[in-house]
């Protein structure tokens, strides 16, 4: 009646309403639940208690603005707690959460929802999407939930939720923000300490590779310190090799120059001599004869006279001949070559085997001959590569040359004066080298002729008793074998001859 309708119940009650107009209202639609894992959460801004959940309406509550379906709520309240999820509070009718972080463990997730559908809320339609993952909205449904999202990655995501009711509209969406938040080696702490571990790696590997390059500049370094040290040694070799092949090739050239003219000197003094002694025979038969023959007396003493003079003249010739026939066997044996073979030898064998045979043989010669020998070897003088013959001439003529010192000095001293001759042998090594030292106390070296022992056919010995060619030979082999020859005197208190050899 009137475009109104009347309903009425056993005349109790009698309602009037208006004609129903077309609706034209578009109502919205609310997410209502969250499923993690596959299991319906329930979040507050605290923990539920038991009590609290059992006295929780299940239709709608005015006064909390939301209505919870009680069958549907989780046994275990503390499964949010227990699994690290957090949230901000909750809003809304159905409580949902804000600022809702899920652990990246946490990911298994579904929605549930509804439209505000007065008039025949079963025709309701439905559609969503998650805005970071799908990228079109869902088929339409029925169906007030969604389907299950699983392995999400982290990151921040919005689900829209849209419905539409009999009208044939779609509702603006209802949207609900939540976040997965990444694994701890995917946090920008993580990436922190990841990119200082790079950075002290990289200053790990800086001083690893710098101390590398140090070590390999230091090793380098000694390498071309040790091949420079080589090559000074080689270069010191090579100048010490080339320097005894030039004496070497000296000695050879005088040798052969000294031979040649020792050996043509050798016959006619050979002559000379052999026919000085004839003519004092002859001189000798001569006078005899003179004997025999009946002449003046005076005429016969002035032809003895003449004679003798002759005989005289004879013997002078024959004693200098001799001279120089010692001096040519000097020159012969200072020419003389040896066999040149270097070997190991032990330098205190070689001295005391020829101080031995130096004093016997001038025992040999004379009887009176007598001189105290003392000697102080090095024990732990190595051996040294040489020509053993040659370095023998040398320390043998040195000896001999001490002992003719201490005989001369010992000479001078037959007026009563204290005096024991004493001849001293010594070897020692010194840093590379090897020292054979011969002293002696006898008469010392003149400081005015010092300058010249080593020069040949210089001698300080009297007429007819030296060549002067001993010690200029022995200078010669040891330079060649690359050492030297020295000395230290003070006359008329002894010499000592140093040679030094290298090792």
């Amino acid at each position: 009646k009137n475009n109104k309708l009347w309903a009425g119940i056993d005349n109790q009650i009698l309602t009037v309403i208006d004609e129903p107009k077309p609706d034209t209202v578009i109502p919205s639609p609310y997410i209502t639940g969250i499923n993690i894992m596959d299991n319906p959460q329930l979040f507050s801004d605290r923990p539920f208690t038991e009590s609290e959940i059992k006295n929780i309406d299940t239709i709608w509550n005015k006064e909390k603005e939301s209505f919870y379906l009680n069958k549907q709520l989780p046994k275990d309240t503390g499964y949010l707690q227990k699994n690290k999820i957090q949230w901000n509070g909750t809003e809304g009718p159905y409580h949902l959460p804000v600022n809702l972080q899920l652990p990246y463990n946490q990911n298994y997730l579904s929605f549930t929802f509804t439209g505000n559908h007065v008039s025949n809320p079963d025709k309701a339609l439905y559609r969503y999407i998650l805005e970071g993952i799908d990228k079109n909205w869902s088929p339409v449904s029925d169906k007030p939930f969604s389907e299950n999202y699983r392995d999400l990655p982290s990151g921040k995501y919005t689900l829209k939720v849209s419905s539409k009711g009999m009208n044939g509209k779609w509702s603006n969406p209802a949207a609900f923000n939540f976040t997965i938040l990444p694994p701890w080696w995917k946090t920008w702490w993580a990436y922190l300490i990841y990119a200082l571990l790079f950075l002290g790696a990289l200053r790990i590997f800086s001083k690893w590779r710098e101390r590398n390059l140090r070590f390999e500049k230091e090793k380098l370094e000694l390498q071309v310190n040790n091949r420079t040290k080589q090559l000074q040694e080689s270069i010191e070799n090579l100048k010490s090799t080339q320097s005894q092949l030039i004496q070497s090739e000296k000695m050879a050239s005088l040798g052969e120059l000294t031979a040649g003219i020792a050996h043509e000197i050798q016959n006619p003094l050979n002559f000379v001599n052999n026919f000085s002694e004839v003519s004092v025979e002859l001189a000798d038969e001569l006078k005899t004869e003179i004997d025999n023959i009946d002449i003046n007396p005076e005429k016969k003493k002035e032809l003895e006279s003449l004679i003798d003079d002759l005989v005289q003249n004879q013997q002078k010739i024959n004693f200098h001949g001799k001279r120089a026939d010692t001096i040519v066997k000097g020159m012969l044996q200072h020419s003389r070559s040896s066999s040149g073979v270097k070997e190991p030898t032990d330098m205190n064998v070689l001295a005391d085997e020829y101080l031995r045979l130096s004093y016997h043989g001038l025992r040999a010669k004379d009887k009176s001959f007598n001189a105290t020998m003392k000697t102080d070897f090095d024990e732990r003088l190595p051996k040294i590569n040489v020509v053993s013959q040659d370095v023998g001439r040398v320390i043998l003529n040195l000896i001999t040359n001490a002992f003719y010192s201490v005989t001369e000095k010992m000479k001078m001293k037959m007026n009563g004066q204290a005096y024991e001759p004493t001849v001293w042998v010594s070897t020692k090594k010194i840093n590379n080298s090897i020292e054979v030292r011969v002293k002696d106390n006898g008469m010392g070296v003149p400081q005015k002729v010092l300058d010249k022992i080593f020069q040949p056919f210089f001698t300080t010995k009297p007429v007819g008793q030296g060549t002067g060619l001993g010690l200029s030979l022995s200078y010669d082999i040891i330079k060649t074998h690359g050492g030297e020859l020295k000395v230290e005197t003070k006359e008329g208190e002894g010499a000592e001859f140093i040679i030094q050899l290298p090792v």
